[in-house]
């Protein structure tokens, strides 16, 4: 029972969401008191800090999408209670090369060694991090405060008379009664979707290997076969991280050749790889991140979709559409991104009076500035050098194959001009043109953060096609890391099936192959999903989702798409910051909170840490997301 005269919180979640609502209550509680005392529950199976994605033990083969400059899990912004502990991942990096931890391991510390401030950290060495500033959390606790871990599962939140708080459940039998409940779940099990589950079946009644989506660390991956044809669905962020466990973790290794950019490695088989043959529907892996000194070129400026702008779309009440308000400024930004770069770096690209040119009408309204481009960019630059946004997303899009052979090589060929593109940094046009949709995407994040677009345009634009084009281009990983998959093309390790691959299992073999390539079907006894499992709430196999379902606690979100057809979304129903549920009867929950993947229906991109000197609101928006919690459960 909750003691008298103390305020119980629970948080459900204990990795960095959860961390960072016990940071910023701690922080609040130590610059402006608190009225009682509080006694605060972190719920988590896995380690508080870490959690389950950045788990300590995991394989250093695993890196992150961010560089060490990027993530931190303290505020150093918009909130008006400073850490009381802590600090950015870089600041603790730099701290710990001069004085480790005796809690780092070796690996650690060989990798603390070298690691500088551009360079992309291992995921275990983040946990590390995340880990040591929960500690500093612990050691920092006000004297009115007690935090209690409990290393197990919540299975169910009860919800008790009215202005009676909450009993929350434990899988080991403990239950804890509670005035306020926050859920930061994280990454959750789901269920297949109808496709997967009819390859899953497939392979059961045919005695094959079938690899669901899963956070890459949760799998065993020594259960993949050496030495066969392995087919792997997907080649995003995770493909990379499969990749790496089929090659590298089994004793390759990647020897450098002092060749130019795409060609600057040669792979040497261990013996114990198996022939993987990778699909996705652009038949092409994501783009790999530039070469920059921070997380947005110096040389890119948003001309057109800058903050002013979205403040003037969002004073129309979320009445704007993706497609109509918002996406024909960010594409300007990216054609002056592109062109602007070409003409510094290639000035004999340009025809004089270009820039000029292209500037004018760049300026002119909605229904001529595309035209007036596409009549410059004939008139003065050569058809190789022009701008086609599409084709980077889908580099081959109509081209048909004659051969496996002849898909490998275009595949490869791509992989080193992108390996080539990464290395030239801001020197580069179609990065610079990337890092414009980059830069963009944080201002859009803000925007939809706060209801600016409307519902029908939310699904069937943003959602619809620019959450995957953009996460394509701008989205990817380390450029190592296609150095590397080109290096395996070249060895025979990595091959391909080409654009919108079909799957099925055919004479008792899964079977994969492109309408785009003339060849026979690639087969294979495994196949393995080179996805994370979806984050849709209505798709879960959380017991604690389920029950709050059940219970009228909590729904998923619904939202009217074209002709004002019903769409269940991906999270939940929540009402604005403090995020808090709506239950069955669509009344808020009082003393109920959300913070996370969970809010994927009223946030975009809800998954990535916060930024360190964040430039753009949304690079720190869950830590005022934390922070607004904090101030609310402590009144």
């Amino acid at each position: 029972m909750e003691a008298k005269g103390e305020l119980s919180v629970v948080i459900i979640g204990a990795g960095p969401r959860g961390t960072s609502v016990l940071e910023r209550l701690l922080a609040r509680i130590g610059a402006h008191g608190a009225p009682r005392r509080v006694a605060i529950h972190l719920v988590d199976p896995c380690e508080p800090g870490p959690g389950s994605v950045w788990r300590t033990g995991q394989s250093r083969h695993y890196l992150m999408n961010t560089q060490s400059f990027f993530p931190t899990l303290v505020p150093d912004r918009g909130v008006d209670a400073p850490a009381l502990a802590g600090a950015s991942f870089d600041d603790w990096r730099d701290a710990q090369r001069a004085n480790p931890s005796p809690r780092l391991s070796a690996a650690d510390r060989d990798e603390l060694a070298t690691l500088a401030s551009t360079d992309f950290p291992s995921r275990p060495l983040y946990g590390r991090y995340l880990q040591w500033t929960f500690e500093q959390l612990l050691a920092a606790t006000p004297d009115a405060v007690t935090v209690t871990v409990h290393p197990t599962l919540a299975l169910r939140v009860v919800g008790q008379a009215p202005a009676a708080g909450f009993a929350v459940v434990l899988a080991d039998g403990t239950e804890l009664a509670a005035a306020v409940v926050v859920l930061a779940l994280g990454h959750l099990p789901s269920r297949l979707g109808a496709g997967q589950q009819r390859l899953a079946d497939a392979a059961a009644a045919n005695g094959l290997a079938y690899f669901p989506p899963a956070v890459p660390a949760d799998v065993d991956w020594a259960a993949v076969p050496a030495g066969e044809t392995v087919l792997v669905r997907g080649m995003g962020l995770n493909f990379f991280d499969v990749v790496g466990q089929l090659t590298e973790a089994r004793g390759g290794r990647f020897e450098a050749t002092g060749g130019r950019p795409g060609e600057s490695l040669a792979y040497v088989p261990s013996g114990r790889e198996p022939l993987i043959v990778a699909a996705s529907r652009r038949g092409a892996p994501y783009r790999a991140k530039a070469t920059l000194a921070g997380y947005y070129p110096a040389s890119v400026r948003l001309r057109f979709l800058g903050e002013d702008a979205a403040a003037a779309i969002r004073e129309r009440g979320g009445a704007a559409g993706f497609d109509h308000d918002v996406w024909p400024l960010l594409h300007r930004d990216a054609v002056w991104a592109y062109y602007d770069t070409l003409a510094r770096v290639r000035p004999e690209a340009v025809r004089d009076g270009f820039l000029a040119g292209l500037d004018a009408a760049l300026r002119l309204g909605d229904a001529d500035w595309s035209r007036a481009v596409d009549g410059l960019v004939a008139a003065g630059i050569d058809e190789a050098d022009r701008l086609d946004l599409p084709s980077l997303a889908r580099p081959f899009a109509g081209t048909t194959f004659d051969s496996r052979a002849g898909l490998d090589a275009a595949v490869l060929s791509h992989l080193c001009a992108d390996a080539a593109g990464s290395a030239a940094g801001e020197d580069d046009p179609v990065k610079m043109a990337i890092g414009a949709l980059n830069a963009g995407r944080a201002v859009v994040k803000s925007l939809v953060a706060d209801g600016g677009i409307t519902e029908e345009s939310w699904l069937g634009e943003l959602r619809g096609w620019f959450e995957g084009f953009v996460e394509g281009l701008a989205s990817g990983p380390p450029a190592l890391r296609v150095e590397q998959l080109a290096a395996l093309v070249r060895a025979g390790v990595v091959h391909f099936v080409g654009p919108d691959p079909v799957f099925t299992v055919r004479d008792g073999l899964f079977s994969a192959e492109s309408p785009w390539v003339r060849d026979t079907p690639w087969t294979a006894r495994c196949l393995v999903e080179a996805l994370a499992p979806a984050n849709r709430v209505a798709d879960g196999e959380s017991e604690l989702l389920r029950r709050l379902f059940e219970d009228g606690l909590a729904r998923p979100r619904l939202m009217l798409a074209a002709e004002d057809e019903a769409v269940v979304t991906s999270g939940l129903d929540v009402t604005t910051p403090p995020y808090r549920p709506r239950g069955a009867s669509g009344d808020p929950v009082d003393g109920l909170y959300v913070l996370g993947l969970q809010l994927s229906s009223v946030q975009w991109g809800t998954a990535i840490a916060a930024q360190a000197g964040a430039e753009h609101r949304s690079g720190y928006r869950t830590l005022l997301d934390a922070d607004a919690i904090a101030k609310d459960i402590l009144g």
